[in-house]
């Protein structure tokens, strides 16, 4: 490894050019008063050590940080790594720095991550998890940090949110299956801390069968693939058939499995629907319907609208976006 170069930092400049830290900084942002000759010699040491100041070292320099904390449940997700990449895009489009923050589906680890975010001194936070309240966000907000929340609608004068929408589409897609003649039984998979996006869509699919008196099931299921398929395994081959609707792509995928290695055919017998698509749902045989959005555009959209709020430019402090149904094989056409 003879051939990587050390990083030079701003003390060995400093320490070359024998002038102060402060002296440096000055230089490097054309701020302050330098004299000629100092001003030159401080340049001249850059050049020949090759120093690269950082954005981050730039930004402290002009009291102006650059660093937005990112609050997340998991980027193991799909959908929740998509939305990151969006917002990875449009940070380094702009030249912020983002300092990430995951938790699991723990309220306390959630707040947890709050004091985290406020210590660390983050210009701005873009948040994404389902265990945070208006009240815990607020708190944030009470420090002065411009937030941008996922998921959660939330307005304040230093806070904006972006919404999605699952639930208008798939009340539709219920409505509109037995208005066609549909006579499968729907069971919808509850995924134990799901999150609010799946409590907002299992409310909505009760509600929904409720007020068109039509049965339907509820069943537990583990947020694991390999677990949801042998569990449901007996259970499609019990039942022999029905529409399952799914939180992810994963564990509609092992639905699909479960029903083809029992001998049950896909869509004649068995219907699988996937609540939050991804890529995936085209990869897998047969190819799962299912309700998209584009996450890596929610991502984007959330810095973006954080930028805005950063320079008091924000006019529109909530954006939604729908779910669009996308039919694929897994499903009878409508």
């Amino acid at each position: 490894m003879k051939n990587i170069k050390e990083r030079v930092t701003i003390y060995q400049v400093a320490k070359a050019s024998g002038v102060s830290l402060a002296t440096v900084s000055r230089v490097i942002n054309n701020k302050g008063n330098v004299k000629p000759d100092t001003k030159a010699r401080v340049e001249e040491t850059i050049r020949r050590l090759g120093y690269k100041p950082s954005g981050l070292a730039q930004a402290l320099a002009t009291n102006k940080t650059t660093n937005i904390g990112v609050i997340i449940p998991s980027a193991n997700y799909v959908y929740i790594a998509n939305m990151l990449n969006g917002i990875s895009e449009v940070a380094k489009e702009k030249g912020f720095v983002l300092t990430l923050f995951t938790t699991s589906h723990s309220h306390e680890e959630a707040l947890t991550m709050i004091e985290r975010v406020i210590t660390t001194h983050v210009d701005g936070a873009i948040i994404f998890d389902d265990e945070l309240d208006a009240e815990d966000i607020m708190k944030i907000n009470s420090y002065s940090v411009p937030t941008i929340v996922v998921n959660n609608k939330i307005v304040g004068e230093q806070v904006g949110c972006v919404l999605f929408s699952y639930k208008d589409q798939l009340v539709k897609l219920i409505e509109e299956y037995y208005a066609n003649g549909g006579e499968k039984e729907m069971t919808f998979l509850h995924v134990h801390d799901g999150g609010r996006l799946l409590q907002h869509c299992e409310k909505a699919f009760v509600d929904t069968h409720e007020s068109l008196g039509r049965p339907y099931h509820i069943l537990n299921c583990d947020d694991s693939y390999t677990r949801t398929y042998h569990d449901f395994k007996d259970v499609i081959e019990k039942e022999g058939g029905g529409y399952f609707i799914c939180y992810r792509d994963s564990i509609a995928a092992a639905i699909e499995n479960a029903a083809t290695d029992s001998g049950l055919k896909v869509p004649e017998q068995v219907e699988v629907l996937s609540l939050v698509g991804t890529k995936y749902a085209n990869i897998v045989r047969p190819t799962l319907t299912s309700l998209q959005i584009d996450m890596a555009e929610v991502g984007r959209r959330s810095m973006y609208m954080l930028i805005d709020l950063l320079n008091h430019d924000l006019i529109e402090k909530s954006y939604r976006f729908e779910a669009t149904l996308v039919e694929r094989d897994s499903t009878k056409p409508r």
